[in-house]
């Protein structure tokens, strides 16, 4: 029986030696052994990398600096650069830099921008600057301007402004189509002048220096009287809003063939023992405005005819339209709620008719002194 049990025990020693001759064996086989080697294959060859696809580039035209308008397009100006032809919006962008060169911008150019047909003009075009900025279907037109009616000289080129007019409305004949009332005349039937005078073969008329009144009764005496008025017709005062969106194309006079543009004024070299004296100021008395053909032959009438424009700044990138309501006095009385003010037994002291004088509103068109608005 012992013996029988050492005999076991050496069968499972020699097995056990067996399986760890055989791991190690194993091991030494993939440690110096390579997986080809392993395989019979030779050596693996490594998965071919997949080419990087080439993205096709068409060359656009930018430029490579500011380009004010007018400037003629040279190689110092724009350049040619690489862009992806699948971003490219068809006639987008010009392509080709000989369809730019030679000819001029047409409006402010910033750097790095991509050329469009809209910026370039033909140089045999014999137009003004000015001209390039003026959309087509629209035209510019002067107007006169104050401190007042030009946002207290805010005003600058490119601007949106709406434009309010205000006018002084009267009644008058219809036949004489002369201001009322009308003056009065005496009519002396053809006869004798008196006792022993010439003889009328005709009648005459004479003009008296009175104004034509009313017969109104009077309510105290009960009887009828007769009513001059004690001074002209006043006239009555209206504004509203004549035009919105307009664009500012310049503030004050153009300079003239050969005049330099002052962008601003030159600080004078200072001369030791001599008074400096400040560069004169010289306030614009004109807008040029960007209007419709239409709008523009209305401002022209209104000039004309002694109309007072006033110009509002609007906000920056506002394009809205808003309907806005002819202003009277009796609208101001009805909109604010100002009441008429009651006929009282005491007053003020001194006395004051008129308000202080201040700075005109408007500008001098050279017409007559206006009739002040009531």
């Amino acid at each position: 029986m012992a013996t029988g049990g050492r005999r076991r025990g050496r069968v499972f020693i020699f097995i056990a030696l067996i399986l760890i001759l055989l791991l190690v064996l194993v091991w030494a086989v993939m440690r110096f052994l390579s997986p080809a080697q392993l395989l019979g294959q030779g050596q693996v060859q490594e998965p071919a990398a997949e080419p990087t696809p080439v993205e096709e580039m068409i060359t656009i035209v930018i430029s490579v600096q500011p380009i004010t308008r007018g400037t003629e397009f040279t190689d110092a100006v724009v350049t040619g650069i690489p862009y992806p032809k699948k971003d490219l919006v068809e006639g987008a962008f010009i392509t080709d830099i000989n369809q730019v060169l030679g000819k001029r911008a047409k409006f402010d150019i910033d750097a790095r921008t991509p050329i469009t047909s809209a910026m370039v003009v033909d140089p045999t075009m014999k137009n003004s600057p000015a001209a390039f900025q003026i959309p087509p279907g629209q035209v510019a037109i002067p107007i006169p301007v104050s401190k007042l009616s030009s946002v207290a000289y805010g005003l600058e080129a490119g601007d949106h402004v709406n434009v309010i007019v205000s006018l002084l409305m009267v009644d008058i004949d219809p036949g004489f189509q002369s201001k009322l009332p009308n003056n009065t005349g005496l009519v002396i039937a053809p006869g004798p002048s008196g006792e022993g005078g010439p003889v009328a073969s005709s009648a005459t008329i004479s003009k008296s220096d009175g104004l034509s009144g009313r017969t109104e009764l009077d309510p105290t005496l009960g009887q009828p009287v007769y009513v001059i008025p004690s001074e002209a017709q006043r006239p009555r005062l209206v504004s509203q809003t004549l035009i919105q969106d307009a664009i500012v194309l310049y503030v004050g006079d153009f300079p003239l063939p050969g005049e330099a543009v002052q962008t601003g004024a030159a600080t004078p070299t200072p001369v030791p023992g001599q008074e400096q004296t400040a560069p004169e100021i010289v306030a614009p008395d004109t807008v040029t405005l960007v209007v419709s053909p239409q709008d523009a032959v209305t401002l022209n009438y209104l000039i004309l005819a002694g109309g007072k424009l006033n110009l509002v700044m609007r906000s920056a990138g506002d394009s809205q339209r808003v309907s806005t309501e002819p202003v009277t006095l009796q609208f101001i009385l009805d909109q604010y709620n100002i009441p008429n003010p009651a006929k009282l037994p005491y007053g003020l002291e001194p006395r004051m008719d008129t308000f202080p004088p201040t700075v005109s509103p408007y500008p001098d068109t050279g017409n007559a002194a206006p009739t002040t608005p009531q």
